[in-house]
């Protein structure tokens, strides 16, 4: 199994810098997802590996190579477009081993190759058709048929849920990440969604600005995140904030007393809190948050509750027959164990 690097790479349009002397390693075998919002650098990343893209600066290796001057076609990847990419006039068997064809692979190793893939996606019974023909999801099949054909070093993926109906981006992400655990072929998936790469990767580098501001499995990301920006990205609902002051070993909350935290920073800071981590309680203290209920969400085995509080925003989880009411009154209580102070620059403190 061959894996990539990326060393020092830098990227720009005139003189916007997209990407900023970027670093990280795709281990042999991993599935690695870049994430972040729209604009962040990540398919840039990606078509930088492929080598549809040049940069300024840095170097790429596959399989321990130096790739920088070499045609996407030397590169020994294969990728799958958020669009499919297929040829109409092809039928699904055609398209599958039109790339073999054009490297003068021999007609028997092609059709078994493009029947091996078919097996695999389970599209057999497509094979004759042609795109126009199939579903958003047989297509995004035949495109990943066509990538699993060409036996590459690794596989890059971008975008290739995102024109499909949320029920079918649910099943694909499986389908994808069976596939991978079967194959285990190095993959580089980038993508905006966050659910996605949670649920997919084996680590995530989340991207903000053309840079990395984590790298890390999706649980240490979701309860270690390093930033703000990390925190309020991953993880749906996203992280709660509250803006509190910090003294002496304990955090402020404006209105609703004073909570202990083992390490704190003194000055005004942000406390982040997750959902679930989030109670109603019915006994007085004084470092519950009072406020009303503003939405019900219910999700069937949970509900989301979001709480105005003082000015601010707070969304907990709780079970899905909770007899909560709009506009009714209610006190929550923080687990002072799972919440994380940032500082003013956005950077976790405790």
């Amino acid at each position: 199994m061959s894996g990539v690097s990326i060393r020092n790479v830098r990227k720009r349009y005139g003189q916007v810098e997209v990407i900023s002397d970027l670093s990280v390693d795709v281990r042999p075998g991993e599935f690695l997802v870049f994430v972040g919002p729209s604009g962040c650098g990540k398919s840039t990343l990606l078509r930088m590996i492929a080598g549809l893209e040049s940069f300024e600066a840095g170097e790429i290796f596959i399989d321990g190579r130096v790739v920088n001057t070499l045609h996407p076609s030397e590169r020994d990847i294969a990728m799958v477009f958020q669009d499919y990419a297929l040829y109409p006039q092809m039928t699904v068997r055609r398209n599958m081993g039109f790339g073999l064809k054009m490297r003068r692979f021999a007609a028997p190793e092609i059709e078994r190759r493009v029947l091996d893939a078919a097996r695999i996606l389970q599209i057999e019974h497509l094979l004759e058709r042609r795109p126009r023909e199939l579903s958003g999801g047989q297509r995004q099949r035949v495109a990943m048929g066509r990538a699993i054909v060409r036996n590459p070093k690794v596989f890059l993926f971008d975008e290739p849920l995102s024109n499909l109906d949320a029920k079918l981006r649910v099943d694909m992400r499986s389908e994808i990440k069976a596939l991978h655990q079967r194959l285990k072929t190095t993959s580089v998936y980038v993508t905006h969604d966050q659910v996605e790469a949670m649920t997919m990767a084996d680590r995530i580098v989340v991207l903000n600005g053309g840079e990395i501001e984590q790298i890390g499995t999706p649980l240490e990301l979701y309860h270690q995140p390093k930033t703000r920006f990390v925190a309020g990205f991953l993880g749906s609902p996203a992280m709660n904030f509250l803006p509190v002051t910090a003294a002496d070993g304990f955090i402020r909350l404006p209105g609703f007393g004073s909570l202990r935290l083992p390490e704190t920073r003194e000055g005004a800071a942000e406390l982040g809190f997750r959902a679930e981590r989030v109670r109603v309680v019915y006994e007085e203290a004084s470092a519950h948050l009072l406020g009303t209920v503003a939405v019900l969400e219910p999700l069937g085995a949970d509900t989301l509750v979001t709480v105005s509080c003082e000015g601010h925003r707070v969304v907990a989880r709780l079970p899905g027959d909770c007899a909560l009411r709009l506009s009714e009154a209610v006190r929550l209580a923080i687990d002072p164990d799972s919440a994380i102070l940032f500082d003013a620059a956005g950077q976790r403190v405790s």
